[in-house]
């Protein structure tokens, strides 16, 4: 039986591939890249001469059987563009199938831009959930932050450049302006940056520049802290509808700055009136 090997190759720079990851890349029968193309820069640079088969969302079905038959008689490597793969990345049906037909499945760590990106950020690593990318429309990313408003951990996301102000905007209105996140924009690269601050001060910053290039958010859990008790959260819910806000729109709010659920925060908003 065959041995399926997951990769890791660089998200950027060139210099981060692995000892172990060049040793097998040039051992198997063949490398099965989400992009050939861009798989060939990396292969070449090491003068690896391994064959290259083209492998992603487009023909998982239809190559699916082929990596399989290959299994059968010698050993594949399954790399992405840039990181880990299967992390937002095709590969999991092939994984779950080689092991299936009893075939090893063997990773080979290395870089991965959502790990780089929350140790660089300056937020709390110890627990983090990752999100993938978020929705790419409107309505549909914002119901999923809002779902995300008492989230505690650390979160992980990754944003194209040309949403990422919108998704700011949504972020900041459901979250508020003052929570914690980090920008991480080409790691590794040329250009690597790390924008950190608060919702309001990143969003900002991002509205005077264009966003470029690849990019992993890392934003800040909700402070659910022992001082928010209900006595609490009534007094900051009262206060914002005595300003003149919106019974929905202060519960949404104050849900997020604190972390109790949306509906316990919107019985105190009706309790108020």
């Amino acid at each position: 039986m065959g041995t399926l090997y997951l990769v890791s190759t660089p998200i950027g720079n060139l210099e981060d591939v692995t000892l172990r990851a060049l040793r097998v890349l040039r051992e198997v029968d063949i490398i099965a890249a989400e992009d050939t193309r861009h798989t060939r820069k990396l292969l070449d640079r090491y003068e690896i001469k391994t064959p290259l088969l083209s492998y992603h969302d487009h023909n998982e079905a239809v190559r699916l059987q082929l990596m399989l038959d290959h299994l059968s008689s010698g050993s594949v490597a399954l790399v992405s563009d840039a990181g880990t793969p299967l992390v937002s990345d095709p590969g999991f049906k092939l994984v779950r199938a080689a092991a299936a037909a009893g075939h090893e499945v063997s990773p080979i760590p290395g870089p991965s831009a959502p790990m780089a990106a929350i140790v660089a950020s300056g937020l709390p690593t110890d627990s983090f959930v990752f999100l993938g990318w978020l929705p790419r429309k409107a309505g549909r990313r914002q119901k999923a932050i809002q779902e995300l408003a008492s989230e505690r951990r650390t979160m992980l996301a990754l944003e194209a450049p040309h949403r990422l102000r919108d998704t700011l905007q949504d972020l900041e209105a459901v979250f508020g302006p003052d929570r914690q996140i980090a920008v991480c924009r080409e790691l590794t690269k040329k250009f690597e940056e790390i924008v950190r601050g608060t919702l309001s001060e990143v969003r900002l910053q991002f509205e005077r520049e264009q966003p470029r290039g690849e990019i992993t958010l890392v934003i800040g859990g909700a402070d659910w802290m022992s001082e928010w008790d209900e006595e609490s959260v009534r007094e900051v819910v009262s206060r914002r509808i005595s300003e003149g806000m919106r019974r929905s729109e202060a519960a949404r709010q104050v849900a997020a700055e604190t972390g109790w659920p949306r509906r316990a925060v919107y019985r105190l908003a009706e309790e108020e009136e």
